[in-house]
């Protein structure tokens, strides 16, 4: 468990990040006190625990889920200290009556209205997938590969479901054996290798390394799919066998290339070879004219 200090409106929020969960915690006081104005913890504190004892009277069972975590202090010693982790948070946030609230509240609205339209069309969770790709600056080649990446992998957990693995931990088991046997990095070390966190690995990864995945994923979906693994062991040798059929052919790319094909490169750094092609492309034409 890591912490750190992040600043809303100029204001420090103490956070922590554990690599294991993959999830940001945040002090709840610090978050408090930048929503209502507080002019110090301590009232910040104060108006954290009226908070919590009303929101249990309301029936919430939130206050009793969060956590502590020692965090640093202004006067640097490390206290236990309430902490939030994403979810908790925006749930916490709805209970705050306060202006600067309100702005998340309006952003849960539209995001529980989306996903509610999203439930009657899913077509449209398709669409909102490309606007954000084309809004972030990916390559129209680049969106083409990830939205062809998500169905392969929707097929691929369909059939984990019809094999009886389960959602969740055991997805994240099977994942991370097709990942190693292909790229010879786990999920984790393929995440730290780019410098990510919570972020989504394949909208990290290269045109190159989103195929090779694929690949990896379709490969696993075919023989399970062939041979009806009946219990989760024999789902993960089906997976390794799957993944390492891509990491064969990423073998033969890389000795072919005379280089490696797995990179540290990430979304930011992917995003500003195509600005940078774009404005160079556009110096270009306006220096013909």
């Amino acid at each position: 468990m890591s912490d750190q200090i992040q600043t809303f409106e100029n204001q420090t929020i103490r956070t922590a990040w554990d690599e294991e969960k993959e999830e940001w915690y945040f002090s709840i006081v610090d978050v408090i006190g930048v929503l209502t104005d507080q002019p110090d913890t301590r009232h910040a504190a104060k108006y954290w625990s009226v908070m919590k004892t009303r929101m249990k009277k309301e029936g919430a069972q939130l206050p009793t889920l969060c956590s502590q975590l020692k965090l640093l202090s202004a006067d640097g010693k490390r206290y236990n200290t309430d902490v939030a982790n994403t979810s908790q948070l925006l749930r916490i946030i709805q209970s705050v009556p306060s202006p600067k609230a309100e702005p998340f509240k309006l952003w849960l609205a539209e995001v529980g209205r989306d996903r509610i339209e999203e439930t009657i069309d899913p077509e449209k969770s398709i669409d909102r997938a490309l606007e954000t790709y084309v809004r972030k600056g990916y390559s129209r080649e680049w969106i083409n590969q990830r939205l062809q990446a998500i169905q392969v992998r929707k097929e691929l957990t369909d059939e984990w479901k019809d094999r009886g693995v389960q959602p969740g931990k055991e997805f994240a088991i099977l994942t991370d054996e097709i990942t190693r046997a292909w790229s010879g990095l786990s999920t984790r070390q393929y995440k730290n290798l780019k410098g990510l966190k919570k972020e989504n690995l394949r909208d990290n990864m290269t045109t190159t390394e989103i195929i090779l995945n694929m690949l990896a994923e379709t490969a696993t979906k075919d023989l399970s799919a062939e041979e009806k693994p009946d219990s989760f062991n024999e789902s993960v040798a089906v997976a390794r066998r799957g993944g390492r059929i891509a990491g064969n052919a990423r073998k033969e790319l890389e000795e072919e290339l005379g280089k490696p094909v797995i990179s540290s490169q990430n979304a930011s750094h992917l995003n500003k070879v195509v600005t940078e092609t774009i404005e160079g492309v556009a110096q270009e034409t306006e220096e013909r004219k």
